[in-house]
């Protein structure tokens, strides 16, 4: 969509102001209507208001003066009568041409004639509230209109006057000034395609959804709290720790290459074939080492060697461990002379063993002799797999 952004042109050097000041007064007349039981006829008024606008608060402080002649409804005596009240004002919002306010507060009325010690209206406080209005001429005169409403309480009764007033507010004393630049705009077309709040000419991804979480090149700001590479909306383990090797959910893949049971973080036999028996190491009871010998003998030939070396390293490294060494032999030969080539056949194993760093007191031999065939002795492939030489671990 296109959006239009306005950007002033200053045209001219006019400068427009509007401004606020923190005094006003108000020279006033009017008119008070007395209530019947002070014996007073109703009469004119003259006076003034003074109001501080300089509070930062909404109820502004005034100080009203009102002064009058008034004649007694009995006989031919008059007074005067002299009041002076604090009021706080509250000013509305602007109404059409006008601005509505309302008052209230506490004054002092004095009467100047002894005729009042015979009637009761004498000096006393009173509590006053009104309503009006300010029409302004321009921002420092205006038509004030108000109608305030005064009670007041002696010689035990409550007596009331409502003063009808109208005068002119003269506002000084500046407080601030506003200054709006008298400009005209002029309308340059910015071209936002996705609506994401990003122009077109800065918007590297320019087909991002309307109101997407994007960055300031417009492209999806993407959130992923545990740091492993999966949005948290498609993350099911949100807590996964930092660069964790995780699946398309978040979740840890947890790896058992031989799958064994045991993961490879634990796994410390980690080629055991399929389907055997481990332990919580995932280490197998018994392990077949493939050792080759010269024929008719106890000499281990050189293509064993480095399976003996693994085999070596890893009960160096793992000292809790212990092997027992165990020679079998094919059936060709006696069964005597076989349990003796068997056992020779372990006891050179575990000097090799020994030779290359392990412990004597991990490792122990036996010799089975033909006894215990893992295949059929009736042909050269099965014999060569029963001349075989078995470590058995015991974890300690």
């Amino acid at each position: 969509m296109k959006k239009l952004v306005l950007i002033p042109a200053l045209l001219t050097a006019s400068l427009a102001f509007a401004t606020e000041y923190n005094y006003e007064i108000t020279p006033q007349i009017g008119y008070n209507i007395a209530e019947g039981n002070i014996e007073l006829d109703d009469y004119g008024i003259i006076g003034g208001e003074f109001q501080y606008n300089g509070f930062d608060s909404v109820i502004k402080p005034e100080v009203s003066i009102l002064y009058s002649k008034a004649d007694y409804s009995v006989g031919s005596a008059d007074t005067s009568v002299t009041r002076i009240a604090l009021n706080g004002v509250y000013e509305f919002d602007k109404v059409g041409f006008f601005t509505p306010l309302a008052k209230a507060g506490l004054g002092y009325e004095t009467m100047g004639d002894a005729y009042t010690a015979q009637t009761g209206n004498t000096d006393s406080a009173f509590l006053d509230a009104g309503i009006g209005a300010k029409v302004p001429f321009n921002d420092m005169f205006a038509l004030k209109l108000e109608a305030v409403y005064m009670m007041k309480y002696n010689d035990a009764r409550y007596d009331s006057n409502l003063a009808i007033l109208a005068g002119l507010t003269i506002a000084f004393g500046e407080k601030a000034q506003k200054v709006a630049p008298v400009a005209a705009a002029a309308a340059v077309v910015v071209l936002d395609g996705d609506n994401d709040g990003v122009v077109d000419a800065d918007d590297k991804c320019p087909t991002s959804a309307a109101g997407a979480n994007v960055d300031t090149t417009g492209c999806l700001i993407v959130l992923d709290g545990d740091n492993d590479g999966v949005a948290d909306a498609d993350d099911k383990c949100p807590t996964s720790a930092k660069d964790a090797n995780v699946d398309a959910t978040g979740c840890v893949i947890v790896l058992d290459a031989d799958k064994d049971g045991i993961t490879d973080a634990k796994d410390i036999c980690p080629n055991t074939p399929l389907g055997e028996a481990v332990n919580s190491d995932g280490c197998p009871d018994k392990i077949i080492l493939k050792v080759q010998f010269e024929n008719d003998s106890f000499d281990v030939t050189p293509a064993s060697h480095d399976m003996i070396q693994k085999y070596a390293d890893f009960l160096s490294a793992n000292t809790n461990y212990s092997a027992k060494i165990v020679g079998h032999t094919d059936s060709r030969g006696s069964a005597a002379y076989n349990q003796k080539l068997s056992a020779k056949r372990a006891a050179a194993v575990e000097a090799m063993i020994i030779e290359k760093g392990v412990d004597a007191k991990q490792l122990s031999t036996s010799g089975a002799g033909e006894a215990d065939p893992i295949a059929d002795n009736a042909t050269s492939e099965g014999r060569a797999e029963n001349r075989r030489i078995e470590a058995e671990l015991t974890r300690n």
